[in-house]
């Protein structure tokens, strides 16, 4: 499996943000849905990856967002991860846990001291709560521009500090992530 940075314009990616977002949207109150469509994903602000099989065919894709310009107040900088998603004939092969990583390492990688997300409540996204718990991320309250919202939960990872170079140059100017690879065992 191969994850590297992508853009959510190609159309078999197109294809998979639709389904994703068809789900949210029968799945969550539309006013509680917080997914991104193609063209939001586009956003200077937001980093987006996919992962695919050595043939090409697309099996999940994630997005970085950089939250506030990256500040998150005085004490430091964070970013939010959005529309994860693991293709239906590719769940249980790992995929989501090799995507989170790779925008785990990005994320360390630019200096953020932290990485949120929004998921929903329902039991439709209890595999997605435990995903992200596997990996180390713990409830919080509502952060950025969100609101305390009952279809809502919110989870934060502290990550490590990264030894960046002597000058920190914004997300923008950075150079592009190198692809992953991932060998990651069916079921995990």
């Amino acid at each position: 499996m191969n994850v590297s940075p992508d853009s959510p314009a190609r159309d078999d990616v197109l294809l998979l943000l639709d389904e994703h977002l068809a789900d949210m949207f029968a799945t969550s109150p539309a006013e509680s849905v917080h997914a991104l469509d193609h063209t939001a994903l586009l956003a200077p602000t937001i980093t987006f990856w996919t992962a695919r099989d050595d043939d090409g065919t697309l099996l999940g894709c994630g997005a970085l967002k950089e939250l506030d310009g990256g500040s998150a107040g005085p004490d430091g900088t964070s970013a939010e991860i959005k529309s994860m998603r693991t293709a239906g004939h590719a769940r249980g092969r790992g995929v989501a846990s090799a995507l989170l990583g790779a925008v785990l390492a990005e994320a360390t990688r630019r200096g953020y001291e932290r990485v949120s997300l929004e998921t929903g409540a329902e039991d439709y996204f209890a595999a997605a709560r435990r995903l992200y718990a596997r990996h180390g991320f713990v409830e919080c309250g509502p952060f950025g521009s969100y609101v305390l919202d009952p279809n809502s939960v919110f989870m934060t990872l502290e990550l490590p500090a990264a030894e960046l170079p002597a000058t920190k140059l914004p997300a923008t100017e950075l150079p592009a992530a190198e692809p992953a690879t991932a060998d990651v065992p069916a079921g995990s």
